[in-house]
């Protein structure tokens, strides 16, 4: 095998690997896509490993830095990702990278890693996409659990632990994932089923007649009936947060969740309510039973304990109006409220770029408008600055209430520039939540495509060899890292 020449030889002329004028040039081959480059530009090319490529002296040199070579050629083969090598051949035609919006980020950081690009001569908005995305996995980690990497080999352990595993698995796919078979979608259904019997019976709990039966302390048949169908709602709930906590490989984890988070603060005020109610009652059966609201509490006692009671009473009714938090429970099974969730979190810099844009806004035209109607069309609706305020909410807004109207010609042309101040600023991170709303989409999108084949890929997984395992091909790295950081971070919010 010839050595390549070193720095200081001078270049070969003719035979295979010359060119014209007598200048020798090689080839770099990266999965099939081949890229002709003359020898001498190698010594400053901005790719780091191809630099050291010249500076090889000998055989064993020469395949530390590529996998493969032809001499007679002048061929050097990298078994790396062709599709990300592409876009890196850009940076050597117009000396711009930038990163293509179907790639995943992280992996094409791993390519500019083992090439030797500096990630700063990526463009400045490429470089503040994969700044996020790395944002975004690493707030994704801190949230996952720590058990899904070794999912596969704990099945294949014998023995008792190998078959909590699998069990634990299974009830996993059916509490979690509603696509994974006929046991999903019913647990889905009765699920999404008891959220909307709990919508219904907390309309029902403030008709006019009932809450005039709560304020007597009385509990009518229709009462009792309310409160039996709420306790079986609430049981359930209760059933469905102990399946969850069972199937959570890190406990604290689970519990640090949002929906998670949600569960108990809709479930807990219940228990918490009826415990009180009993108490103060003196026991289930006094006052005619406990009854769907706790706020005939303040008349029950001697005149002594009235206002504690009703203290009480007022306390319990704020903790039940928790109820209303169920409604939330529908993002377990609703790929959109997911995909809301997940792009809230996402655009956090947004929304608070919104928020300061908003009172920035209110800042300047509540003064004015008060300076414009109290003294100089002597009206009497904008009687401070502070009032002023929810007058510049509504109007930036374009809400409108009416509740507090300009009369004067000052007051209408400060209106006029609020509403016309309020419509563009309101519309400047608009476009950039979409976008993020639109890819948080297609990642869940695809998550929920991959979950529904899991079964059959962990079967593969458990008979697949360590050797075929290496050879799995960097294009499907480069497109399953977009969505496998979209599930760690869906799992953290659900």
């Amino acid at each position: 095998m010839a050595l390549l020449p070193g720095p200081a030889e001078q270049p070969r002329v003719g035979g295979l690997g010359g060119g014209l004028g007598g200048t020798r040039h090689v080839i770099i081959n990266v999965g099939g896509c081949r890229l002709r480059l003359p020898w001498a530009a190698l010594a400053r090319c901005p790719l780091a490993r191809l630099e050291r490529l010249r500076a090889c002296r000998g055989p064993d040199e020469l395949l530390r830095v590529c996998d493969d070579y032809d001499a007679g050629r002048d061929e050097f083969f990298f078994d790396r990702n062709p599709s990300a090598f592409r876009i890196i051949a850009a940076l050597l035609r117009a000396g711009k990278l930038r990163l293509l919006r179907d790639s995943c980020a992280l992996a094409f950081r791993d390519e500019l890693a083992y090439w030797g690009i500096d990630e700063a001569r990526l463009e400045r908005c490429c470089l503040r996409r994969l700044r996020r995305r790395e944002e975004e996995v690493a707030e994704a980690e801190r949230g996952a659990g720590p058990g899904h990497a070794s999912l596969g080999s704990q099945e294949c352990t014998l023995g008792p632990a190998g078959r909590l595993a699998r069990g634990r698995r299974l009830l996993r796919e059916v509490v979690e994932n509603p696509h994974s078979g006929l046991a999903g979608k019913l647990f889905a259904c009765v699920s999404v089923s008891f959220v909307a019997i709990t919508a219904v019976g907390l309309c029902l709990s403030t008709m006019p007649d009932i809450r005039a039966e709560e304020e007597r302390g009385e509990c009518s048949p229709k009462c009792r009936k309310l409160f039996v169908l709420e306790t079986v709602c609430v049981a359930w709930f209760s059933f469905e947060f102990l399946l969850r906590s069972v199937q959570a490989e890190s406990k604290c984890a689970f519990l640090r969740t949002p929906l998670n988070i949600i569960d108990i603060l809709a479930i807990l005020p219940f228990y918490v309510s009826l415990l009180v109610d009993l108490a103060t009652r003196g026991g289930p059966g006094a006052g005619g039973g406990p009854g769907p609201g706790p706020g005939a509490t303040g008349s029950a006692g001697p005149s002594g304990g009235n206002k504690l009671l009703e203290r009480a009473g007022l306390v319990l009714r704020l903790l039940r109006a928790l109820r209303v938090l169920y409604v939330m429970r529908l993002a377990r099974h609703s790929l959109g409220l997911r995909t809301l969730g997940l792009t809230a979190r996402r655009c956090a810099r947004e929304l608070g770029l919104l928020l300061l844009f908003l009172c920035v806004a209110m800042a300047l035209f509540a003064p004015l408008v008060h300076l414009a109607e109290r003294e100089l069309g002597a009206r009497r609706d904008f009687s401070s600055v502070p009032a002023s305020y929810w007058w510049a909410v509504i109007s930036m807004t374009t809400v409108g209430y009416g509740d507090m109207v300009p009369r004067s010609l000052p007051g209408q042309v400060v209106a006029l520039s609020s509403i016309l101040s309020g419509i563009l600023l309101l519309a400047f991170p608009v476009t950039s939540i979409f976008h993020t709303f639109s890819r948080s989409y297609s990642e869940l999108k695809e998550q929920q495509q991959r979950a529904t084949s899991l079964e059959p890929a962990l079967c593969e997984d458990s008979t697949r060899s360590p050797t075929e395992d290496s050879s799995q091909s960097p294009d499907g790295a480069l497109a399953a890292g977009s969505a496998d950081s979209a599930e760690a971070e869906a799992e953290q919010w659900a």
